[in-house]
């Protein structure tokens, strides 16, 4: 199983971006808006210059004054773990669990090709362990 197939099983391959120049109350309404809990920084909506999520506004903002009118660049982080789609979804994971991060940007020769949530990887791998049981309970029905 590699991360292309789980993006394949997302049926969506929008990738929702913020500009570097873009306010905290940018930010704000469009993570309400698309209830989503990250968005990747972007000029260009192809290129990742970072990502800004929950966390980063938390640990970044809570003892900020005026914290609203501050640009996304100033808080987003720009040390992020990226996959390609080669990558296995064990690889994936693992990732995710070591770097105690939620949202992985996927890049393909260095353009952004998606980003997959924690969420996203539970439900992949909670279809696949259905898919599992449904072969073995047909198996033992059947022999």
């Amino acid at each position: 199983m590699r991360v292309h197939d789980v993006l394949a099983s997302k049926g969506s391959d929008a990738v929702h971006t913020i500009a570097p120049d873009a306010t905290v109350r940018d930010l704000l309404e469009v993570l309400a808006e698309r209830n989503i809990g990250a968005l990747i920084v972007s000029s260009d909506g192809a290129t990742m210059l970072g990502i800004v999520s929950e966390r980063d506004i938390v640990r970044k903002l809570r003892d900020t004054e005026n914290a609203r009118d501050m640009a996304v660049a100033d808080i987003m982080t720009t040390d992020v773990r990226v996959c390609s789609p080669e990558d296995s979804f064990g690889d994936l994971m693992a990732l995710m669990t070591e770097h105690r991060v939620r949202h992985v940007p996927v890049l393909d020769e260095g353009r952004l090709v998606g980003v997959l949530s924690i969420g996203d990887a539970v439900k992949h791998r909670m279809e696949q362990l259905e898919f599992e049981r449904d072969q073995l309970n047909n198996y033992v029905a059947g022999g």
